[in-house]
């Protein structure tokens, strides 16, 4: 179907996609359950905030399965590297996840509220874990891993669970708790009514500037502070993924190079910077639709921005630059790429096609008539 280089350049771009569906989709429903307790504070308003969310949340849960799977497909060796050296942060993830099927279908099976109370928290620990887990996975990316190859290929991770909690990637974390939140506080401006959408106008005029400013933060702490990595020998784009036959080496602003090289990327980092602000004006305005669009953009640009700077790299090691992995020589066989690919091409439209016509039947507001007609509903 593709060459090998091609192909290997395509699955890097498809799984970012992935990635993006899951944190504009994923995201908003993480957001809504990270802001439940919040600003939510009655039951009724609770289960409105619920169920704006419940036709929707465990489709948007299959961008993540989904992205999962390409990566553990794609990129083995790298997969392999990641769920071994952050399997403590994935496991908190996976059991931080736990809480929110079991919150969502739980707390409405008993009127005591004190037991909806603790099944909120539960959702909102689901919620909020997650997205503050990412942030730090990828703020560890930008500095490095601290792993080795042997000469079988074989990783060795020689970090700890308390080495990832280090101060960038923790300011990464809360960066990309603000853009989920942000995400959820504009779907409720479209999916609410009178106090409770009020609230989540307030919550956007907090979050949206606020993810700016860290955003920015982030970008310089990464250009004076995090050295970046650079290829300076690859053999054959084309040949065989063998991290093995390339040398790196650490540079200082390395993960700004690619916007020297071609200035028209740095269109991702503006957007991710504007965007927000454009949010913040089309909740001013009560244009929750347009607000929603701003902030999905937003993720979008954030992800291309990190995306764009790491290139070609997909994780650095931070004990020998050479044993990094690289889109390159961390991909799978030619043959699995174009079949996955083939995969991809059926599956891909289906999924937003079922996906598109869910949100288009279940458009519209929730409110007091909303709960009056379902005051018996599941959630």
């Amino acid at each position: 179907m593709f060459d090998y280089e091609t192909l290997k350049l395509l699955w890097w771009l498809l799984i970012g996609v992935l990635l993006i569906g899951f944190v504009i989709t994923d995201g908003f429903d993480m957001g809504v359950g990270a802001l439940l307790p919040v600003i939510g504070k009655t039951d009724d308003e609770r289960r409105i905030m619920i169920n704006s969310i419940a036709p929707h949340w465990e489709g948007n849960q299959v961008w993540l399965v989904l992205a999962a799977g390409a990566i553990f497909a794609a990129w083995p060796a790298v997969y392999a590297t990641a769920f071994s050296g952050f399997y403590v942060a994935m496991m908190l993830t996976l059991f931080a996840l736990f809480f929110r099927p079991v919150g969502f279908d739980y707390r409405s099976k008993l009127a005591d509220p004190r037991w909806r109370k603790s099944w909120d928290w539960g959702i909102f620990a689901g919620s909020t874990v997650p997205p503050i887990v990412f942030g730090v996975a990828f703020g560890n990316l930008l500095q490095g891993v601290p792993f080795v190859l042997d000469d079988f290929l074989r990783a060795q991770y020689l970090g700890s669970f308390f080495g990832l909690l280090n101060p960038f990637a923790l300011l990464v974390g809360v960066f990309s708790l603000l853009l989920f939140v942000m995400q959820g506080a504009t779907w409720l401006q479209m999916k609410t009514e009178e106090e409770l959408h009020a609230r989540a106008r307030r919550v956007i005029f907090v979050v949206a500037p606020l993810a700016t400013a860290l955003f920015a933060l982030a970008g310089i702490w990464l250009y004076y502070a995090i050295d970046g990595y650079v290829i300076t020998q690859i053999g054959d784009l084309s040949g065989p993924s063998n991290p093995l036959l390339k040398t790196a080496e650490l540079q200082q602003g390395a993960w700004f190079l690619n916007y020297e090289k071609y200035p028209i990327m740095m269109l991702a980092p503006a957007l991710g910077l504007l965007l927000p602000l454009l949010a913040v004006v089309a909740t001013k305005f009560n244009r929750a639709g347009f607000a929603f669009l701003f902030s999905s953009l937003t993720q979008a640009a954030v992800l291309m921005t990190f995306a764009l700077s790491i290139f070609p790299f997909v994780m650095p090691s931070s004990i020998d630059p050479s044993m990094s992995f690289t889109v390159w020589d961390a991909a799978s066989s030619e043959m699995t790429l174009n079949i996955m690919t083939m995969a991809a091409v059926v599956f891909l439209p289906i999924i937003l096609l079922y996906t598109s016509w869910g949100y288009f039947k279940m458009f519209g507001r929730l409110g007091k008539e909303y709960m009056a007609k379902y005051k018996n509903s599941a959630y």
